[in-house]
């Protein structure tokens, strides 16, 4: 059983910073990419940004140069780092990997619970 566990969101005032952290844990064979997404309220979720397993990162539009995603491939670890947060930034954030377990041929979506981030104007 493979589990993501978040951590990190808060209400933070605008032009502040937040970082998030997602930790994979249970019967994991390989990670393929890693990433995070946000859903505000009345909207989709959207895509802010992944990495993959080599490194190579993407980020959406709204959070370029702003936003920095890490991740740590022996700890089984994402990070998301947020500077100069906005209002707009305000969301609940899931963690999401691509993840094969040790007993599996297959690579599956998986999710965390959500964390709230909150940007105060």
């Amino acid at each position: 059983q493979v589990q993501l566990v978040e951590s990190g969101g808060d209400l933070v005032q605008a032009g502040g910073s937040l970082r998030l952290s997602c930790a994979a844990s249970g019967s994991i064979g390989s990670i393929n990419s890693m990433g995070w997404y946000r859903q505000a309220p009345g909207k989709q979720r959207e895509l802010v940004a992944e990495v993959t397993r080599g490194g190579s990162s993407n980020y959406a539009d709204s959070v370029k140069g702003r936003f920095t995603i890490s991740r740590d491939n022996a700890k089984n670890t994402v990070c998301l780092q947020m500077n100069s947060l906005k209002p707009e930034d305000t969301a609940v954030y899931y963690c999401n990997a691509i993840i094969r377990g040790s007993n599996s041929r297959l690579f599956l979506t998986y999710w965390g619970q959500g964390t709230q981030v909150t940007v105060s104007s």
